[in-house]
C-alpha cells in the first residue's frame, strides 16, 4: 500500500475506536482489581432497560430455602423473605455490605441448632438473634470467591474455588482444607484459563495484573494523544509546538509498547467467539512459576459440593467436570459415566429426588441425570439431551430453581426470569456492582442494540484495533 493509505487508514481506525478503547482500558483496570471496586455500585437507571429486574430475571432468584413460617428467596440482589404464595416480601439483607458484589448470594442453609448461614461470593455470614447478617471469617489468605455450602451431620462445609472449608457447632472456628488429587489429574490447565489470566496478567500475581494496568493506561494514553492531534488546530505557533510534542509522546509510547499491546488485543480477542473455539478445548502444562503452577491440584477449579443420599457419598463439580468421594480424606474421582450439558459459567441449580435423580440446570439447559446409567434427559421436552452446538447459551438459560414456592416447582430463566411469582417493584431498579457493569462493558453486551450480533463485536473490534497498530507501526517506520 502507499504510504498515504496506511496514514488514512491509521488515522481514521484510530479515531473512530479511540472512544471504545477507553472502554476497554478503563473497564479491565476495573475487572482486574474485584476487591478494591466490590463495595461500588452502579445505577442500573445508568444503564441500557434491559438490564432492569424484571420478572426475577438475570439471577435476582438462583434458589429459596424454607425458613421459620415463610420461604427465603436469594439470589445476585441478597436475600428476600416472602411466604408459600409469595404475597410479601421483605428485605432481610441488613448487615450485608453495600456493595452488590457481596449480596451474589451463592447458598443458603438453615442448621439443626436454628442458626441461619449465607455464603456470599467474598464472605459467609450468620444471621443473629438482632436481626443482623454478622461475617463469619473464614481462613483464607487469599482472594478466594466462595462457590456453594452444604450442612450435613451436624458439620457446615463451605466450598471456596480452590478450597473447602468445614466446623462444628457452633460455627466460628473453620478448618480449611486442601482436596486429595484426582485419580485422572494430569497436572494440565485449560489453555482458556491460561490466556484469560494472561490477559487480565493475574497468570504472574499482582506484579502481572499492574504491568497490564500499565498497558492499558499506555493505549488510552496513546489514543488520547492521537485524538488531540487531528483535533487541535494547528495555525498558532504555540499549538504547532504542542501538536509536535504529542505525535513524539504517541509515537515513542507506541513504540516501545507494540509487543505488549498487540499481546493485550490478541489475548482478549481469543476469549470471546467464535476464537474462543481455537482455544476452548485445549489443555496445555501450567507456565512455571505462574499462579497456575500451584501444589493444589483443584486450585480455582471447585464449583458446587452436594451429598447424594442414593449413593451416600459427595458429588463434587468442578470445572473438570463431575468427581465422586465417600469423604474428605479421599481422593475424588471422575464420575466415568455420560454427564449433562454443563455451560462454562457453571451449574445455578442441583437437586435431588427421592429417586436418586439429579436435576442439573445451568446456562445450557436443565436436564435430568440419572448419575447410575449416564441417562439424560431435557427436563422441559423428555428428549434425550443433545450436545449443543455453536453459542454456549440455550433456550432455556437457567439462573435459577425452587421448590418451595406455590404448588409446583419452577425454573428462572436468565433472561425471561419466571411468571410463577410477582416480583415487588421496588427490586426493579436494583444496582448492579460497578464490577459486573464493568465486565458488561469489557465483552461489549452493554450495546443491547446489536441483539445477537452483539457476540461477534469483540471477534470484529479486537481485528480493527489490532489493524490499527500495525498500521501504527508502519507509519512510524
Amino acid at each position: 500500500m502507499k504510504k498515504s493509505t496506511w496514514r488514512k487508514q491509521h488515522k481514521w481506525f484510530g479515531l473512530i475506536l479511540a472512544f471504545f478503547i477507553f472502554l476497554f482500558c478503563l473497564s479491565g483496570i476495573v475487572l482486574n482489581h474485584p476487591t478494591l471496586f466490590s463495595n461500588i455500585n452502579v445505577s442500573r437507571s445508568l444503564l441500557p432497560s434491559d438490564y432492569e429486574y424484571q420478572h426475577w430475571n438475570r439471577g435476582l432468584l438462583r434458589g429459596s430455602l424454607p425458613w421459620q413460617e415463610g420461604v427465603l428467596i436469594y439470589g445476585n440482589g441478597g436475600i428476600w423473605l416472602t411466604d408459600r404464595n409469595a404475597s410479601a416480601f421483605r428485605d432481610l439483607n441488613r448487615g450485608l455490605p453495600l456493595g452488590a458484589d457481596h449480596r451474589n448470594i451463592r447458598s443458603v442453609v438453615h442448621t439443626d441448632a436454628d442458626q441461619l448461614f449465607v455464603a456470599g461470593q467474598y464472605g459467609l455470614y450468620v444471621y443473629t438473634d438482632s436481626a443482623y447478617w454478622r461475617e463469619v471469617p473464614l481462613p483464607k489468605k487469599e482472594e478466594e470467591r466462595l462457590t456453594d455450602m452444604v450442612f450435613y451431620q451436624d458439620t457446615l462445609f463451605v466450598l471456596g474455588r480452590s478450597y473447602l472449608y468445614y466446623a462444628a457447632a457452633p460455627y466460628t472456628q473453620f478448618q480449611k482444607l486442601m482436596l486429595k488429587q484426582p485419580d485422572d489429574y494430569d497436572g494440565k490447565v485449560p489453555l482458556f484459563r491460561t490466556v484469560w489470566l494472561l490477559h487480565s496478567g493475574e497468570l504472574f500475581g499482582w506484579g502481572g495484573k499492574i504491568v497490564v494496568d500499565l498497558i492499558a493506561l499506555a493505549l488510552v494514553f496513546i489514543s488520547l494523544t492521537g485524538v488531540l492531534y487531528w483535533f487541535l488546530p494547528k495555525v498558532r505557533k504555540r499549538t504547532r509546538i504542542i501538536l509536535s510534542k504529542l505525535f513524539r509522546w504517541h509515537n515513542a509510547v507506541g513504540k516501545w509498547t507494540i509487543v505488549a499491546t498487540l499481546a493485550l488485543c490478541i489475548t482478549g480477542w481469543f476469549l470471546r467467539p467464535p476464537a474462543l473455539i481455537a482455544i476452548a478445548s485445549g489443555r496445555i502444562p501450567p507456565i512455571p512459576f505462574s499462579s497456575l503452577d500451584s501444589p493444589n491440584p483443584w486450585h480455582d477449579k471447585l464449583r458446587t459440593l452436594r451429598r447424594d443420599r442414593y449413593y451416600n457419598d459427595w458429588l463434587l463439580y468442578t470445572s473438570n467436570g463431575f468427581y465422586t468421594l465417600s469423604n474428605f480424606s479421599a481422593s475424588p474421582r471422575a464420575v466415568q459415566v455420560a454427564q449433562p450439558p454443563i455451560s462454562v459459567m457453571g451449574i445455578n441449580a442441583q437437586v435431588q429426588d427421592s429417586l436418586g435423580t439429579w436435576l442439573v440446570g445451568s446456562f445450557s439447559g436443565m436436564f435430568l441425570w440419572d448419575r447410575s446409567t449416564g441417562v439424560t434427559f431435557d427436563y422441559f421436552t423428555h428428549e434425550p439431551a443433545q450436545v449443543q452446538q455453536g453459542i454456549p447459551i440455550a433456550e432455556h438459560a437457567i439462573a435459577g430453581y425452587s421448590t418451595d414456592i406455590g404448588n409446583c416447582p419452577f425454573t428462572v430463566d436468565y433472561n425471561k426470569g419466571t411468571e410463577q411469582i410477582s416480583m415487588p417493584t421496588e427490586l426493579v431498579k436494583l444496582p448492579m456492582s460497578l464490577r459486573s457493569a464493568a465486565l458488561e462493558v469489557h465483552t461489549g453486551r452493554i450495546f443491547t442494540f446489536l441483539g445477537k450480533g452483539g457476540i461477534l463485536f469483540i471477534f470484529f473490534m479486537g481485528l480493527a484495533i489490532l489493524w490499527t497498530l500495525l498500521t501504527g507501526w508502519k507509519r512510524r517506520r
